[in-house]
């Protein structure tokens, strides 16, 4: 029995890797989300560095500050907390993944206004393998965001297809798909995904997807919550100990399910350390 989204939306979801529900989220939950953002972009104008609970841009100051993610939400805020475990995202993941559902991650990224960075195309499951692929992230748009912001594209069906290894020629990590993995998709299968505050993403963690940088006057913050059917479970130590991970919130734990289809492995991350895909890709941390 589906909770909240319909039979053609899961096929969609199915077919095509990802989904957008515009204005999915009204009312009191955005205006919490958006107020519990608020304050952290206030408690980020006393920082010259990054700090735990708060990622900073270059030319982040006190009077124009610039942020680029605020990891772990639900473990530096109440109201991000109840969101990710109560939330109306928990009914669209089980629609997707199943009555056993466990949270993985939490996070919310900015792309900040004139010039917030762009995202290169990647694959989510590389960054945090599983033992199989039953994992999606959830994106809320707190703001309304139309083109020039930046949004999120997905290659559809790009799911379906085989995974790259997230590295260069010389098999050194680089978060991203080279140019040449990229030609070799078809331009004419990206969605991008646009809608306005309130309006719920959705993609696949096989699916292809990235985001150019924000154009615009206006930022564009994305709140992701990544959750995992109980019967994938993480092939690697990276969220070990890490406060608001692979907490179940619906369900039961269940006996874990290998998928046929290696995943490539990352680095250990524990052992290089790990901040954010924006490290990942080169593009520095402050």
């Amino acid at each position: 029995m589906l909770k909240v989204l319909s039979p053609e939306q899961t096929q969609r979801y199915e077919t095509e890797g990802y989904l957008v529900l515009p204005a999915f989220l009204t009312g009191t939950w955005v205006d919490r989300l958006e107020a519990a953002m608020n304050r952290f972009i206030e408690q980020s104008r006393s920082l010259t560095v990054s700090s735990p609970s708060i990622l900073i841009e270059p030319g982040h100051t006190p009077e124009q500050p610039r942020l680029r993610r605020i990891p772990q939400t639900g473990a530096f805020d109440p109201d991000f907390a109840e969101f990710g475990l109560q939330g109306p995202l928990v009914d669209i993941a089980q629609d997707l993944l199943g009555p056993h559902l466990r949270l993985h991650h939490s996070k919310l990224n900015f792309k900040w206004a004139d010039g917030g960075e762009e995202v290169n195309w990647h694959q989510d499951i590389q960054f945090w393998p599983h033992s199989n692929y039953a994992l999606a992230t959830f994106g809320v748009y707190l703001r309304d965001v139309d083109a020039a912001m930046g949004p999120m594209g997905v290659y559809a069906g790009s799911q379906a297809a085989p995974l790259f290894s997230l590295r260069d020629e010389a098999g050194v990590w680089t978060g991203s798909l080279s140019d040449a993995e990229v030609a070799s998709l078809d331009p004419a299968t990206v969605g991008w995904c646009e809608g306005p505050r309130g309006t719920v993403t959705v993609h696949n963690c096989r699916a292809v997807h990235g985001s150019p940088p924000n154009r615009s006057s206006r930022m564009r913050p994305l709140l992701l919550h990544t959750f995992a059917a109980g019967d994938a479970q993480p092939l690697t130590n990276l969220m070990d100990g890490i406060p608001f991970s692979n907490v179940m919130v619906r369900g039961e734990e269940q006996p874990e399910r290998t998928d046929p289809e290696p995943c490539p492995m990352p680095p250990d991350f524990r052992a290089t350390g790990y901040t954010s895909i924006f490290s990942s890709q080169g593009k520095g941390a402050r």
